[in-house]
């Protein structure tokens, strides 16, 4: 089982922080190492997946928050387990032993950590969750509702399709501001990435704090999950964080 980490997280002792890929037990095509109930796989395979790859992180898969995600800027506070946490796109806790699960295979999942308040999230932002600014109202729910300050957070944007794989259309061009956008052979590109981060930074979360994954969705064919890639028979990766119990 192929797991993605990140140094920035990993530097935390009191988080536990995975990605998931396409490779794992031994799965193969379509679908590969899939955490989705909803492409088309085998449910009973996806469960026997989801235990696997969070028991090989040392999680309860029976304290795993999973949302449905709609591309919106819903944010929902973690108040106790539950494997169904309803529609939203974006995930708060600071119970320890909670996972907070986001599904990708494109978007970018942005977790958050308050080292102060140990408060954690789960962002899961596609073109739509950055248009609606969804990880700055994240912030703002752990500001209001924990008090958590940017000077006391981290915050790692993890694998997701990089800027010169997002063709996106002309209408994008009314949406975001052009600093997020190239034009190249009369194409129009996106950066999810850099939307996200400059939102983070714009917060006041310090850069050193931030870690951004330069790995593409899109182009890392052979280990990551990805929708413009494979279409509807593309399966789905889970970003993972929590907070270790004591």
């Amino acid at each position: 089982m192929l797991i993605i980490g990140s140094s920035l997280l990993d530097s935390f002792h009191d988080l536990i922080y995975g990605m998931s890929t396409k490779i794992g037990l031994g799965r193969e095509a379509p679908f590969y190492f899939n955490m989705s109930l909803s492409v088309g796989d085998n449910p009973d395979i996806v469960k026997e997946n989801r235990i696997a790859f969070f028991s090989k992180l040392g999680l309860n898969p029976g304290k795993v928050a999973i949302q449905k995600q709609i591309h919106s800027d819903i944010v929902t506070v973690i108040d106790s387990p539950e494997l169904n946490v309803g529609e939203s796109d974006a995930m708060v806790t600071n119970q320890k032993g909670i996972a907070l699960a986001v599904s990708t295979a494109d978007c970018a999942p942005v977790m958050i950590y308050d080292i102060e308040n140990k408060v954690i999230a789960a962002v899961h932002s596609g073109w739509q969750g950055t248009l609606k600014q969804i990880t700055l109202k994240t912030l703002e729910v752990m500001r209001e509702r924990f008090g958590s300050q940017p000077e006391n957070m981290a915050a790692y944007i993890g694998p997701s399709i990089s800027q010169k794989n997002y063709e996106v259309g002309p209408e994008f061009k009314n949406m975001f501001d052009a600093k997020y956008l190239l034009t190249k052979n009369g194409k129009l590109y996106l950066d999810v990435k850099k939307a996200n981060f400059d939102m983070l930074i714009k917060s006041g979360i310090k850069e050193s704090h931030i870690q951004v994954s330069n790995m593409c969705s899109y182009a890392e064919k052979d280990i990551l999950h990805s929708y413009r890639r494979d279409g509807k028979k593309s399966g789905r990766a889970f970003a993972v964080i929590a907070l270790k119990e004591e």
